[in-house]
Protein backbone atom coordinates (compact mmCIF):
# COMPACT_ATOMS: atom_id res chain seq x y z
CA UNK A 1 0.00 0.00 0.00
CA UNK A 2 2.83 2.20 0.92
CA UNK A 3 4.80 1.73 -2.92
CA UNK A 4 1.23 2.73 -4.30
CA UNK A 5 0.87 5.96 -2.29
CA UNK A 6 4.73 6.96 -2.90
CA UNK A 7 4.01 5.73 -6.66
CA UNK A 8 0.87 7.97 -6.89
CA UNK A 9 2.63 10.95 -5.78
CA UNK A 10 5.92 10.55 -8.67
CA UNK A 11 3.30 9.73 -10.98
CA UNK A 12 1.21 12.74 -11.00
CA UNK A 13 3.92 14.75 -10.46
CA UNK A 14 5.12 12.99 -13.97
CA UNK A 15 1.59 14.16 -14.82
CA UNK A 16 2.04 17.52 -13.83
CA UNK A 17 5.14 17.87 -15.99
CA UNK A 18 3.85 16.22 -18.83
CA UNK A 19 1.00 18.06 -19.22
CA UNK A 20 2.79 21.58 -18.60
CA UNK A 21 5.30 20.51 -21.40
CA UNK A 22 2.33 18.96 -23.63
CA UNK A 23 3.95 15.56 -23.87
CA UNK A 24 1.58 13.61 -21.16
CA UNK A 25 1.18 11.09 -23.75
CA UNK A 26 5.05 10.66 -25.20
CA UNK A 27 6.42 10.04 -21.38
CA UNK A 28 3.28 7.03 -20.93
CA UNK A 29 5.22 5.81 -23.95
CA UNK A 30 8.49 6.38 -22.95
CA UNK A 31 7.68 4.67 -19.42
CA UNK A 32 6.14 2.16 -21.60
CA UNK A 33 9.50 0.82 -23.12
CA UNK A 34 11.65 1.82 -19.74
CA UNK A 35 9.18 -0.66 -18.00
CA UNK A 36 9.33 -3.35 -20.35
CA UNK A 37 13.17 -3.51 -20.41
CA UNK A 38 13.22 -3.22 -16.54
CA UNK A 39 10.41 -6.19 -16.40
CA UNK A 40 12.43 -7.89 -19.30
CA UNK A 41 15.81 -8.02 -18.35
CA UNK A 42 16.97 -9.31 -14.37
CA UNK A 43 19.96 -7.51 -15.25
CA UNK A 44 19.22 -4.01 -16.29
CA UNK A 45 16.74 -3.95 -12.91
CA UNK A 46 19.73 -5.01 -10.80
CA UNK A 47 22.02 -2.40 -12.09
CA UNK A 48 19.70 0.36 -11.31
CA UNK A 49 18.95 -1.30 -7.63
CA UNK A 50 22.14 -2.27 -6.88
CA UNK A 51 24.02 0.04 -4.14
CA UNK A 52 27.35 -1.13 -5.51
CA UNK A 53 27.07 0.61 -8.55
CA UNK A 54 27.90 4.96 -8.39
CA UNK A 55 24.72 6.81 -9.23
CA UNK A 56 26.65 8.72 -11.29
CA UNK A 57 27.38 6.11 -13.43
CA UNK A 58 23.80 4.59 -13.05
CA UNK A 59 22.73 8.14 -13.96
CA UNK A 60 25.33 8.21 -17.05
CA UNK A 61 23.48 4.81 -18.49
CA UNK A 62 20.03 5.82 -18.29
CA UNK A 63 20.68 9.09 -19.87
CA UNK A 64 22.53 7.27 -22.64
CA UNK A 65 20.22 4.53 -22.99
CA UNK A 66 16.96 7.04 -23.24
CA UNK A 67 18.77 10.07 -25.03
CA UNK A 68 17.35 10.34 -29.05
CA UNK A 69 14.20 7.66 -27.63
CA UNK A 70 12.67 9.79 -24.68
CA UNK A 71 11.47 13.08 -23.87
CA UNK A 72 14.12 15.46 -22.30
CA UNK A 73 12.24 15.60 -18.96
CA UNK A 74 11.03 12.60 -18.88
CA UNK A 75 14.91 11.45 -18.35
CA UNK A 76 15.20 13.95 -15.92
CA UNK A 77 12.11 13.08 -14.16
CA UNK A 78 14.01 8.77 -14.00
CA UNK A 79 16.85 10.44 -12.78
CA UNK A 80 15.23 12.38 -10.00
CA UNK A 81 13.47 8.97 -8.90
CA UNK A 82 16.76 7.26 -8.81
CA UNK A 83 18.71 10.03 -6.87
CA UNK A 84 15.97 9.45 -4.39
CA UNK A 85 16.48 5.42 -4.51
CA UNK A 86 12.99 4.92 -5.56
CA UNK A 87 14.17 2.99 -8.66
CA UNK A 88 12.22 -0.03 -7.20
CA UNK A 89 9.26 1.77 -7.81
CA UNK A 90 9.47 2.77 -11.28
CA UNK A 91 6.88 0.02 -12.20
CA UNK A 92 4.31 1.05 -9.86
CA UNK A 93 5.13 5.18 -10.54
CA UNK A 94 4.50 3.52 -14.51
CA UNK A 95 1.49 1.70 -13.59
CA UNK A 96 -0.25 5.21 -11.15
CA UNK A 97 0.82 7.53 -13.95
CA UNK A 98 -1.07 4.94 -16.93
CA UNK A 99 -4.21 5.34 -14.11
CA UNK A 100 -4.23 8.68 -14.23
CA UNK A 101 -4.02 9.48 -17.32
CA UNK A 102 -6.88 6.93 -18.04
CA UNK A 103 -8.89 8.80 -15.32
CA UNK A 104 -8.11 12.07 -17.03
CA UNK A 105 -9.03 10.74 -19.94
CA UNK A 106 -12.09 9.14 -19.30
CA UNK A 107 -10.69 5.56 -19.84
CA UNK A 108 -11.68 2.81 -17.78
CA UNK A 109 -9.72 -0.63 -18.18
CA UNK A 110 -12.20 -4.22 -17.80
CA UNK A 111 -10.59 -7.41 -17.77
CA UNK A 112 -13.15 -9.81 -19.78
CA UNK A 113 -13.17 -13.18 -19.50
CA UNK A 114 -14.86 -15.60 -22.01
CA UNK A 115 -14.86 -19.36 -22.23
CA UNK A 116 -13.24 -19.02 -25.71
CA UNK A 117 -11.03 -16.74 -27.98
CA UNK A 118 -13.30 -14.40 -29.54
CA UNK A 119 -13.30 -12.75 -33.13
CA UNK A 120 -11.61 -9.07 -32.97
CA UNK A 121 -14.88 -7.89 -34.27
CA UNK A 122 -16.10 -9.50 -30.68
CA UNK A 123 -13.70 -7.51 -28.94
CA UNK A 124 -15.18 -4.21 -30.26
CA UNK A 125 -18.47 -5.07 -29.23
CA UNK A 126 -18.19 -6.03 -26.17
CA UNK A 127 -15.70 -2.72 -25.73
CA UNK A 128 -18.93 -0.99 -27.35
CA UNK A 129 -21.60 -2.43 -25.37
CA UNK A 130 -19.54 -1.91 -22.12
CA UNK A 131 -18.72 2.23 -23.50
CA UNK A 132 -22.93 2.11 -23.57
CA UNK A 133 -23.82 0.90 -20.73
CA UNK A 134 -21.01 2.55 -18.02
CA UNK A 135 -20.66 5.78 -19.94
CA UNK A 136 -17.17 6.16 -20.12
CA UNK A 137 -14.77 4.69 -22.76
CA UNK A 138 -13.56 1.22 -21.75
CA UNK A 139 -10.48 -0.34 -22.82
CA UNK A 140 -11.31 -4.30 -22.67
CA UNK A 141 -8.43 -6.76 -22.13
CA UNK A 142 -9.43 -10.43 -23.03
CA UNK A 143 -8.19 -13.75 -20.68
CA UNK A 144 -9.65 -16.99 -21.99
CA UNK A 145 -11.05 -19.42 -18.65
CA UNK A 146 -12.77 -22.58 -20.63
CA UNK A 147 -13.92 -23.05 -16.58
CA UNK A 148 -16.73 -20.69 -17.04
CA UNK A 149 -18.29 -22.88 -19.49
CA UNK A 150 -20.31 -19.86 -21.76
CA UNK A 151 -21.31 -16.56 -20.83
CA UNK A 152 -18.72 -13.69 -19.61
CA UNK A 153 -17.03 -12.03 -16.87
CA UNK A 154 -16.50 -8.26 -16.33
CA UNK A 155 -14.37 -6.97 -14.12
CA UNK A 156 -13.73 -3.14 -13.95
CA UNK A 157 -12.47 -1.44 -11.35
CA UNK A 158 -13.71 -3.00 -8.03
CA UNK A 159 -16.63 -4.40 -9.57
CA UNK A 160 -17.61 -7.74 -11.17
CA UNK A 161 -20.25 -8.78 -13.51
CA UNK A 162 -20.60 -12.37 -13.56
CA UNK A 163 -22.62 -13.71 -16.33
CA UNK A 164 -20.85 -17.08 -16.61
CA UNK A 165 -22.72 -20.23 -17.53
CA UNK A 166 -20.76 -21.64 -14.73
CA UNK A 167 -22.29 -19.14 -11.92
CA UNK A 168 -26.14 -20.39 -12.97
CA UNK A 169 -25.62 -23.38 -13.03
CA UNK A 170 -23.98 -22.67 -9.46
CA UNK A 171 -26.88 -20.44 -8.53
CA UNK A 172 -29.26 -23.24 -9.87
CA UNK A 173 -27.48 -26.48 -7.77
CA UNK A 174 -28.20 -24.08 -4.65
CA UNK A 175 -32.03 -23.51 -5.35
CA UNK A 176 -32.36 -27.30 -5.95
CA UNK A 177 -30.49 -28.19 -3.08
CA UNK A 178 -33.00 -25.85 -0.96
CA UNK A 179 -35.76 -26.75 -3.00
CA UNK A 180 -38.70 -28.80 -1.18
CA UNK A 181 -39.87 -31.37 -3.13
CA UNK A 182 -43.64 -31.88 -2.96
CA UNK A 183 -44.17 -34.46 -0.80
CA UNK A 184 -41.78 -33.27 1.81
CA UNK A 185 -43.35 -29.93 1.90
CA UNK A 186 -46.44 -32.39 2.94
CA UNK A 187 -44.75 -34.23 5.70
CA UNK A 188 -43.99 -30.74 6.99
CA UNK A 189 -40.07 -32.16 6.42
CA UNK A 190 -37.14 -29.24 6.52
CA UNK A 191 -34.36 -29.35 3.95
Amino acid sequence: MRDATIGRSYAEALLELGERHDEADAYAAAFAELDEALLGDARIRHFLETPKIDPADKHRAVRSALEGKAPEMFIRFVIVVMTKHRQGLLHVIREQYDALLDERAGRVHAQITLARQPEPAMVKELGERLTRMLGTTVVPHIEVNPAIVGGIIVKYGDRVLDGSVRRQLVSLKREMMHARLPHEAAAGVTG
